[in-house]
């Protein structure tokens, strides 16, 4: 891939040596620039996940993407800068309760530096991390966003978020890989089955500056701060909805573009 390319879509200037440092800067680099969105799906088109066709279009069509496209690429870029990274499946858990079974259609990092686990995540929507966290340590570990923590049951792990003054789980799993036919398989699930929610809303996010997140979901947009609150604006039309794509996610749509959720 062209790293070049790849570092001037995220602004990123800093070093390319494998080290924690670096995955930090890379992953809130990442966060930041790239939206997460599902856009594509609501246009009726196919999701791609080969290495080339996500480097198309989250880099030189300068588009976003969902779990499956934003790691993937994440994760081809951290090899060939020579990071020892691989793709974990995980089930995502966010407003769901313990006792329900999700699917397994989630993807994250695994990123081992001098024997150290860190887990990097630039794909879970509106709680995608702006810096890695140790899978090994069970305390609260502070990012530029929400504080995480990784909590064990048994041989289940729970990445969790602490929103407020509650702890909430993100996504579980249990350190399987996710090697790219299984990734292909849960991708066509989540873009064409009719049950996925990816089918029934619109969903676009970004981290912003100062720990903020941007997100819309189908008619509105929020603007949520570090601490946890949130400014609300209702989108009243489609133009209202191209124009916060163009200039809050430089996400450029021609004027007749209809998202159909």
């Amino acid at each position: 891939m062209d790293i070049d390319a790849y570092f001037k879509r995220i602004g990123y200037e800093g070093s390319q040596y494998p080290t924690l440092g670096n995955l930090n800067a890379l992953t809130k680099a990442h966060t930041e620039s790239i939206p997460f969105e599902n856009l594509d799906v609501l246009l009726g088109r196919v999701i791609n996940l080969d290495e080339e066709a996500l480097f198309q279009k989250l880099v030189t069509e300068q588009r976003g993407g969902y779990c499956f496209e934003q790691n993937g690429l994440f994760l081809a870029i951290l090899n060939q800068l020579g990071f020892k990274a691989v793709a974990i499946s995980a089930r995502v858990r966010i407003d769901r309760p313990r006792e329900y079974t999700p699917p397994r259609t989630h993807v994250f990092i695994l990123v081992e530096i001098e024997g150290q686990r860190w887990l990097t995540d630039v794909g879970v929507g509106s709680l995608s991390l702006s810096k890695a966290i140790c899978l090994d340590s069970k305390e609260e570990q502070a990012t530029l966003h929400e504080p995480r923590r990784i909590v064990r049951d048994k041989e289940v792990y729970y990445h969790q978020v602490k929103l407020g003054e509650e702890w909430s789980d993100v996504c579980d799993f249990t350190l399987e890989e996710m090697p790219l036919i299984d990734r292909e398989v849960a991708n066509w699930f989540t873009s064409s089955h009719p049950n996925s929610h990816f089918k029934n809303r619109l969903i676009v996010s970004r981290a912003g500056e100062n720990g903020t997140r941007l997100t819309i979901i189908n008619d509105e947009f929020k603007v949520r701060s570090r601490n946890g609150q949130a400014e609300i604006k209702k989108i009243k039309s489609s133009e209202d909805l191209l124009n916060l794509l163009d200039t809050q996610f430089n996400l450029c749509f021609p004027g007749d573009t209809v998202f159909r959720y």
